[in-house]
């Protein structure tokens, strides 16, 4: 590297150390400052109406749950189509001790830190257990076994009276420094919460895979049995992938009991997972910075796809609900866009702006 931080020209790296920095250059970290001090401070100059910062919440939330997706197919090249049911695990963790202790008890409206940790952690273990098929099976029988986990999952929160049969359960109003979070507050405060959880995980995913475990889940993507003659644990590496991907679901989960102060099946379903592979695929697998490409991208269409469907309700038939077909249209086409012409997906066209701003204004 070039002895001034600040003007450096190219990665010439003398050590693995230097290597394994987070950030190449001080510009590269001067700017992530930046950009971290705007996230904390717009909503401080700019009035955002509840239902856009709902969908802001929403994107947040999504991006930790998808961090968690694309560890376990994006890096360790596992297919899983039941995220949202670890997802749903987090959330229903949540509300059982809302059913247990009442939706206002102390610990889930003054500890809520610690009550969305330990829903992680049951994340965690269903994560390593629905992980252990991987130890034998792979592709498209993952898939499968992943596809039955939601069904169970489904199954159990429908039948069970402890759950109200898939029905709201409500979860209490959380209580900070100031005292009990008012509702015109609700989700002004649940942004800055989300944010500190998401820079938390993003910054330690990001040092997860400078280390050798991070290593080990893309020379087991790329092929296990390599991995295993180098000496790696492919077994230890899949389950260890879904335990890691349960965990942040569970935390995604718990976060999304709390934005909606209750807790229902119809949030958790197949759809759902579909959606959350669907966010990954479209902002990249196997890049940490397509974990917050990609919620955005799906959630900012279905709301333009919302717009289209009131704009279009002024001139069209009573009876014709075109948002009901717009919606699984555009959801799908895009999907097969991205497949198609860009299966890299937005954080490709992230990496061709940095090499472009990077090299201007020579071509090459």
């Amino acid at each position: 590297m070039s002895s001034n931080r600040w003007l450096a020209t190219g990665n010439y790296f003398t050590s693995y150390r230097e290597e394994q920095r987070i950030f190449f250059t001080s510009l590269d970290r001067a700017v992530m400052g930046f950009f971290l001090l705007c996230l904390f401070v717009w909503p401080i100059f700019i009035d955002v109406d509840n239902k856009y910062m709902l969908v802001i919440d929403n994107i947040l939330v999504a991006v930790i749950a998808v961090m968690g997706l694309n560890l376990v197919t994006g890096f360790a090249g596992l297919i899983s189509i039941g995220h949202a049911a670890f997802v749903g695990i987090g959330a229903y963790t949540i509300a059982s001790f809302s059913r247990v202790l009442g939706e206002s008890h102390v610990l889930l409206t003054h500890a809520w830190p610690v009550m969305i940790i330990i829903s992680g952690m049951v994340g965690a273990v269903f994560g390593a257990i629905v992980g252990l098929p991987a130890l034998r099976l792979k592709h498209l029988y993952l898939a499968i076994a992943t596809l039955s986990f939601q069904m169970i999952f489904q199954w159990t929160i429908n039948f069970m009276d402890f759950f109200n049969q898939g029905q709201t359960i409500s979860v209490g109003r959380v209580a900070w420094l100031t005292g009990t979070v008012s509702r015109d507050q609700h989700y002004i405060f649940w942004y800055y919460a989300i944010l500190v959880f998401i820079v938390l995980t993003g910054f330690s995913v990001r040092n997860l895979l400078r280390t050798r475990y991070g290593r080990c889940l893309v020379a087991v993507r790329d092929n296990d049995r390599a991995a295993d003659a180098m000496g790696m644990h492919p077994g230890f590496t899949k389950v260890y992938a879904f335990a890691l991907a349960g965990f942040l679901a569970g935390v995604a989960g718990a976060l999304n009991a709390y934005i909606y102060r209750g807790v229902g099946v119809e949030s958790f379903t197949l759809h759902a997972s579909i959606t959350y592979l669907a966010m990954a695929i479209v902002g990249g697998l196997g890049t940490l910075h397509g974990s917050f490409w990609g919620p955005a991208a799906i959630k900012v269409l279905d709301l333009q796809v919302e717009k289209l469907a009131e704009w279009s309700a002024t001139f069209l038939p009573a009876n014709m609900n075109l948002a009901t077909a717009l919606k699984p249209l555009s959801f799908g086409l895009v999907i097969v866009l991205f497949l198609m012409f860009e299966p890299r997906g937005i954080a490709n066209w992230w990496r061709i702006f940095r090499s472009y701003v990077k090299l201007w204004p020579f071509r090459y």
